[in-house]
């Protein structure tokens, strides 16, 4: 069975600096993708950044220049560097694995549980 954990989130002024790290674990899987999502209260959730098993990334145009996705692949975990932080960017981040079961290669989502993010002005 494969597991994620997230870890980061918190309280930062606007202009501040926040990094989120999800690490996936288990065994027999293969990672297709990774990527953050949040959701603002009485929103929807929307993506934030997503990286491929190939480094592909690609960001929401609001983080654009401002976010920062990387993989290290030895940790099976994923970094989101979040600069320049807005108030609107406060809510909760959500950490998304898209990973092949070996050997059946069943293709599976998975969801971590949730990290505040909350920025004051």
């Amino acid at each position: 069975q494969v597991q994620l954990v997230e870890s980061g989130g918190g309280l930062v002024q606007a202009g501040g600096s926040l990094r989120l790290s999800c690490a996936a674990s288990g065994s027999s899987f293969r990672i297709n993708a990774m990527g953050w999502y949040r959701q603002a209260p009485g929103k929807q959730r929307e993506l934030v950044a997503a990286i491929t098993s190939g480094d592909i990334s690609n960001y929401a145009d609001s983080v654009k220049g401002r976010f920062t996705i990387s993989r290290d692949n030895a940790k099976n975990t994923v970094y989101l560097q979040m600069n320049s932080l807005k108030p609107e960017d406060t809510a909760v981040y959500y950490c998304n694995l898209d990973h092949t079961i070996l050997p059946t290669y069943r293709h599976f989502e998975l969801w971590g549980q949730g990290t505040l993010v909350l920025v004051s002005s």
